[in-house]
């Protein structure tokens, strides 16, 4: 007998907790149609289960049955990313435990679902920068986060050395952990901070430098410019672009980058769209070299 997809059974685990309360059947049309799921946690965005109606079913047992549907051992709700240390708004239901391991091309990303973002919708520029890093390299992450690109780069790619950059510090220190626990520690410096404070003394070190901050990374084109090696280098620039015109970004970023140095000779490629960032809008990368 063919398995139940997720759907199917968290209307009928559901359903029948309906049943048992006495709630409105119709609740039922209100079931969220999409989330998240990896290892054993389950990711519903912060709306979900909140129709009038729900408020009627005790909570502990409703997530609870969602949790049997799908086969996980924790709940939680997000909302959007807020402030300029992009800081995510998790809320979990259930479980008390928010640290998590997700594992994504042989890489395992630990952090804390209540204190760090992670974008599943990054992953194949993830799987980019392990893949373009060339031999020897040293890379500057200017953001590093939990290691989101810094990681894949020591892991995939034979890159002599990176130093990363990170202020917030539950992100350091899962940055830390995820070094050590990937086997990478002794490849990786860590700054604690303000990039634009502790990177004065990463001038002219860099073959490649990530500016991986969104919605702009605008703050750290100086940093990067003065970071990357006299004989030049790439920088992968990354900010949020009107989806149907990416060149108009592209141009706003290379007047900017002309403009702190106008002695370097500077060549971008065509932005690279990562993922959707809001309605009309994406998050873009470009790659720019500089000479």
């Amino acid at each position: 007998m063919r398995e139940q997809d997720p759907h199917g059974r968290l209307r009928e685990s559901v359903g029948q907790l309906i049943q048992r309360e006495g709630a409105d059947s119709s609740l039922l049309g209100t079931l969220p149609k999409r989330w998240e799921r990896f290892a054993d946690v389950a990711l519903f965005q912060r709306d979900s289960f909140s129709e009038e109606g729900w408020a009627s079913i005790d909570r502990t047992e409703l997530w609870t049955a969602v949790a049997t549907a799908l086969k996980v051992e924790r709940i939680g709700r997000f909302s959007e990313i807020v402030g300029e240390k992009r800081e995510p708004t998790v809320e979990m239901v259930l479980g008390d435990e928010d640290w998590v391991i997700r594992r994504e091309n042989g890489v395992d990303y630990g952090y804390n679902l209540t204190e760090c973002m992670f974008s599943a919708g990054n992953v194949n520029e993830r799987r980019r920068m392990g893949e373009i890093v060339q031999r020897g390299e040293v890379v500057l992450d200017l953001y590093a986060g939990i290691g989101y690109y810094t990681l894949p780069i020591l892991m995939h790619s034979q890159a002599e050395h990176v130093h990363c950059c990170e202020w917030n510090t539950n992100s350091f220190r899962a940055l830390e952990s995820n070094l050590k626990e990937n086997g990478v520690s002794e490849r990786c410096s860590l700054y604690f901070g303000d990039n634009r404070v502790i990177a004065d003394d990463l001038q002219g070190i860099a073959d490649r430098v990530i500016l991986g901050l969104l919605p702009s990374s605008q703050d750290g084109y100086s940093v990067a410019m003065r970071a990357l090696s006299e004989s030049g280098g790439v920088l992968h620039i990354h900010g949020v672009a009107p989806a149907k015109d990416h060149s108009s970004w592209a141009d706003q970023v290379m007047d900017e980058l002309q403009s702190i140095n106008t002695n370097r000779s500077i060549e971008a490629r065509v932005p690279i769209r990562v993922k959707s960032y809001a309605p009309h809008w994406d998050h873009v990368v470009l790659d720019v070299s500089v000479e």
